[in-house]
């Protein structure tokens, strides 16, 4: 079979599984990514996840974990959902990032990353190749914006035009060649809403972050006591954070999602009780049977939640 038509099949298939988008990189070492991931390492801006700093020659170079590798297929599904703006707009209420509402993402884009891997192998015949969601040292923003699903935004976030960042990436490495998409070029211009609206200066710079001060990584992947002058800042989040991504114009454009499992569970979005505080170990785990928020212990998670608490009462007086 010829490269664009193996492409185009590939493209297609990816679109029938409910990904929104896919498109197509060489599979190369990523140098300018490599310098600033460096940088970014040596400043200790990614806080206590040591984690970033391991296999270092494997996350900047696809075939080191897919030898011989030629492409890197990306794919994005959206998780913007109405129900999620209805929600938004209540005051007084206790948020989960929109991402981790819904079913893990890592379990929804893994069945069918799988499946289209497969049908990848069948077309084509003997290849070598693996497909991650987060899941390995793989740089997924970077492959993503080179294979021209978007750019990087100021927020560190890929931005999409017809999806804004309300998204989520998965890839393939593959053994095979495909025609490859041109890069695409960054649409943020002078904007630098996402850097003002963010409470605990984590922007501290355009497309930097510092980890160090994201409620992203404050509600977690931070294990130890969280520094005082945080928890008033961090609002009324528990688990994750949207605000640099609910001022971004690119998102008011966005389109919606298609993958039922990205919905919001409606048992997240009205809990059984007054205050997520209040659950108990049993309730958590049940409630989040499958969700990205098992990601967070239940005393983590519910620590955030007497914070957050705190923070709506001092609100309200």
């Amino acid at each position: 079979m010829d490269t664009l038509t193996a492409t185009l099949k590939v493209r297609q298939k990816a679109l029938e599984l409910g990904f929104d988008r896919c498109g197509f990189a060489r599979a190369e070492p990523l140098e300018k990514e490599a310098f600033r991931l460096e940088e970014w390492l040596e400043q200790n801006l990614h806080g206590t996840m040591g984690w970033m700093e391991n296999h270092f020659d494997k996350r900047i170079d696809p075939t080191k974990l897919v030898p011989g590798a030629k492409s890197v297929v990306s794919v994005i599904a959206s998780y913007r959902f109405k129900e999620n703006e209805e929600f938004d707009q209540q005051r007084g209420v206790q948020k989960i990032a929109k991402y981790a509402r819904g079913r893990d993402y890592h379990k929804v884009f893994k069945n069918r990353l799988k499946k289209l891997f497969f049908y990848t192998k069948e077309m084509i015949g003997d290849i070598e190749g693996r497909f991650f969601v987060d899941s390995a040292p793989v740089m997924d923003k970077a492959w993503a914006e080179r294979a021209g699903l978007g750019w990087i935004g100021k927020n560190g976030n890929l931005l999409n035009k017809d999806f804004g960042s309300w998204f989520l990436i998965g890839e393939m490495i593959l053994d095979v060649p495909f025609v490859y998409d041109r890069p695409e070029t960054d649409h943020c211009g002078t904007c630098t809403r996402c850097i003002d609206a963010c409470p605990t200066d984590a922007i501290h710079e355009p497309y930097r972050v510092d980890s160090n001060r994201c409620i992203s990584y404050l509600t977690i992947e931070l294990k130890e006591a969280m520094n005082k002058e945080y928890e008033n800042q961090i609002g009324d989040w528990i688990f994750g954070c949207d605000i640099c991504q609910d001022v971004c114009p690119w998102n008011r454009k966005a389109g919606y999602g298609q993958i039922d499992d990205l919905r919001p569970r409606p048992q997240v979005l009205q809990p059984p009780f007054k205050s997520w505080s209040s659950a108990k170990e049993e309730e958590f785990h049940s409630l989040f049977e499958g969700s990205a928020v098992r990601r967070a212990s239940y005393p983590l998670f519910r620590h955030n939640a007497r914070i957050a608490e705190k923070n709506l009462s001092a609100e309200a007086d």
